[in-house]
């Protein structure tokens, strides 16, 4: 059985893996220093913390997290994460891996899974005993890349099982579940995600979700903490950020870009959420962390 020393040791020298690495999804990353809060899109994802510490708020709750605590985020969601704990002896130390609904709903329905929804966008808990190790075993398929296309889906299999049998086993069925809620507020969500610089339609939100307005507005704001309107400005506002950060384009050309129709009002909403203007920013995230 993987212990989280085995794991540690394991992860570390393959620290920087990318989700397009042999064993799809995976993703193992180490942080040598601590970070300045950095705002992003987090993604359905489980991830496994092997060493350090990191802080992370989403949907207006904050979270934090160290070595053998299990995260969870069911929704794609704006969130601000910033490692407080790390050091060139011992960084920061995790493995995700992406969460798949058809996965997860294949092994609802075998399993004849039930529980209650839970309507939260995070969670952490304490890993099991039977989950480290069966993500350490997840990881050693990077030492054996013939073995993956037979292993992994076995592996993942039973990382899933383990998550739905876990405390919030209710939080991931809802992600497999087709009409489940969060399956609904999902569509929802990608749906503004790939249309934030338009103005929101109430129409085509009840379409793709399948819920009347007044429903699908009550369910949102249970699942994320904020409106539909609320959600596409986050949206819009980490897109001109991450613009911004990426090249020195003028801020009200950006501002135009991603759906605003006045430079002042989205230099105001930009301040209020970042803390800062968006020069005054940027200049602040392109320092070093010290």
């Amino acid at each position: 059985m993987m212990t989280l020393h085995d794991l540690r040791h394991l992860a570390m020298r393959h620290a920087g893996t990318g989700p397009d690495c042999a064993v799809p999804g995976l993703r193992v990353r180490a942080v040598t220093a601590p970070t300045a809060p950095m705002s992003g899109i987090e993604e359905p994802m489980f991830a496994l913390i092997l060493q350090g510490r990191k802080r992370s708020t989403i949907a207006g709750r904050t979270y934090e997290y160290g070595p053998g605590d299990c995260v969870i985020v069911s929704l794609s969601m704006p969130s601000t994460g910033q490692v407080i704990d790390a050091s060139e002896d011992e960084p920061y130390l995790g493995v995700a891996l992406t969460l798949r609904p058809a996965e997860i709903a294949g092994l609802i329905v075998e399993a004849e899974a039930d529980a209650a929804p839970d309507a939260v966008p995070m969670a952490v808990h304490a890993a099991s005993i039977q989950l480290l190790d069966a993500v350490g075993r997840l990881v050693t398929l990077l030492d054996h890349p013939d073995d993956v296309r037979i292993l992994r889906p076995l592996l993942e299999k039973e990382i899933l099982w383990r998550l739905l049998s876990g405390p919030h086993g209710p939080m991931l069925r809802e992600v497999g579940l087709a009409d489940s809620r969060a399956s609904r507020i999902g569509r929802a969500i990608r749906w503004l995600q790939q249309h934030y610089a338009e103005p929101v339609s109430t129409q085509q939100l009840e379409a793709v979700s399948g819920m009347s307005a007044s429903t699908l507005f009550r369910h949102f704001k249970e699942f994320t903490s904020l409106s539909p309107l609320q959600y596409q400005k986050q949206i819009r506002l980490h897109e001109a950020r991450a613009r911004l950060a990426a090249s020195s384009r003028d801020v009200a050309a950006v501002a135009y870009q991603v759906g605003y129709e006045s430079p002042s009002q989205f230099t105001r909403e930009y301040s209020r959420m970042f803390g800062r203007p968006p020069r005054d920013d940027l200049r602040r995230v392109r320092e070093p962390v010290v």
